[in-house]
C-alpha cells in the first residue's frame, strides 16, 4: 500500500513523533492492558545520551533528548545520564508527570478528536486515502479491536488522531512501547528518588498543537502516516531509533527536521520552533541565581537540535555549553 503524493515523506512522521507525540502515545493506551516489563535477558550497550550541560556559574541545567517510545534492549541508561539525574534536585519534562500519567488524559485526547459536523472521516479524505485507509484498518484489526478501535470508530475521528494511531500501532510491530518510554522512565525514577518534577507546559497546550492543525495538514499527515507503514516504513523507523541510540544528532537533523520543515512548515513553526522560544526562558530561570540546585529537562531530541533547537540559543544567549558523551570522547 502506497499513496503517491508528492508533499509529504515517511521520515517527516516520524520525526513528529519524535518531537511532540509523546503525550498521545501515552494517551492513546492509558486504557488499555500492558504486557509486563522485564529487563533484557542479555545486557545490551547502553545508547549514547544526546545530552548537553548548559552552566551559569554554579548553575548547571542538563538537556537531556527523549525518544517517546523505546525497547528493553534501550536499557540500562549510560552513565552519563545517571551522573546528570544524581547531579540535579528536579527533573522538567514536556508535560508534568502527573498529566502524562493521569487516566483522564486518553479521555481528553478523543474528546478533542471528534468530529463534530456529523460526518464520517472518509467524507473528508480524497478516494486513494480512502482506499488506504481501509486496507490499513483491515490488516490491523485485531490491533485495533485490543484499543477498542473498530474502523467504523475511527470514521468519528479528525485525520490528525487517526494519524498518530497508525503511527503508534507501526512502531508498536517494532517493539516499541510508550511505557518503555525515556520520559516514562526518567519520570518513575524522579518519583522513586523523591526528586521534584514539573512541566514545560499543558497537556491542553500539547493537544492544541494537532486541534490546530488546517485541513490541509490533516489530510498530509494522515497520507505520510498510511505511507510509513510495510516493511519500507518499518526501516525508517529502525533508521530512526538508531540515530537516537547512537547518539547521532547530524543524522536526526539532516535526515529528519530538514525535511520536516520543508514539508511542514507552519507545522514545524508551531510544534517546534515556537514550543522551544516559550521554554527557553523557563529554562534561563532554571540558571538564574535565584535556582533551587540544578535540574534535568527531558524533551523529545528535536528540541534540542539544530539552529532551532535550545541548545543553541542557549549558547546564543551566553551560557556555557558543553556535549556530555562519554562514549564519544573514547
Amino acid at each position: 500500500m502506497k499513496l503517491k503524493s508528492r508533499l509529504v515523506g515517511r521520515k517527516t512522521l516520524s520525526t513528529l513523533l519524535l518531537a511532540s507525540a509523546g503525550l498521545f502515545c501515552a494517551a492513546a493506551l492509558a486504557d488499555q492492558p500492558q504486557a509486563a516489563v522485564t529487563a533484557p535477558a542479555v545486557e545490551h550497550e547502553a545508547p549514547v545520551p544526546l545530552l548537553w550541560k548548559a552552566s551559569n556559574g554554579e548553575r548547571a541545567v542538563y538537556l537531556l533528548g527523549s525518544f517517546h517510545l523505546l525497547k528493553p534492549d534501550d536499557y540500562p541508561l549510560s552513565a552519563d545520564v545517571d551522573a546528570a539525574f544524581g547531579d540535579s534536585e528536579e527533573v522538567v519534562f514536556e508535560i508534568p508527570p502527573e498529566q502524562l500519567q493521569s487516566p483522564e488524559l486518553g479521555m481528553k485526547m478523543g474528546q478533542a478528536a471528534m468530529r463534530t459536523d456529523g460526518t464520517p472521516l472518509n467524507s473528508a479524505l480524497p478516494e486513494e486515502t480512502v482506499a488506504a485507509l481501509d486496507a490499513w484498518t483491515t490488516e490491523n484489526a485485531a490491533q485495533l479491536q485490543q484499543m477498542q478501535l473498530a474502523p467504523e470508530v475511527l470514521q468519528m475521528f479528525q485525520p490528525w488522531f487517526v494519524s498518530l494511531m497508525v503511527t503508534v500501532t507501526e512502531m508498536g510491530k517494532f517493539g516499541l512501547d510508550p511505557e518503555l518510554g525515556l520520559d516514562n522512565h526518567m519520570a518513575k525514577r524522579a518519583a522513586e528518588a523523591g526528586k521534584r518534577t514539573s512541566g514545560l507546559e499543558t497537556a491542553d497546550q500539547q493537544i492544541a498543537f494537532f486541534t490546530g492543525m488546517s485541513d490541509q495538514e490533516q489530510l498530509q499527515f494522515l497520507q505520510s502516516s498510511l505511507e510509513g507503514t510495510g516493511e519500507e516504513g518499518q526501516a525508517e523507523i529502525a533508521k530512526l531509533h538508531d540515530a537516537w541510540r547512537s547518539g547521532d544528532e547530524k543524522a536526526i537533523w539532516d535526515g529528519m527536521a530538514v525535511e520536516m520543515a520543508e514539508e511542514f512548515p507552519a507545522l514545524y513553526q508551531r510544534i517546534n520552533v515556537e514550543r522551544n522560544d516559550a521554554w527557553l526562558p523557563q529554562i534561563e530561570a532554571m540558571l538564574g541565581a535565584d535556582g533551587t540546585g540544578n535540574t534535568l529537562v527531558v524533551v523529545g531530541a528535536l528540541h534540542l537540535l539544530g539552529e532551532d533547537g535550545v541548545v543553541e540559543k542557549l549558547a546564543a544567549n551566553g551560557y556555557q555549553i558543553e556535549r556530555i558523551c562519554t562514549a564519544c570522547s573514547e
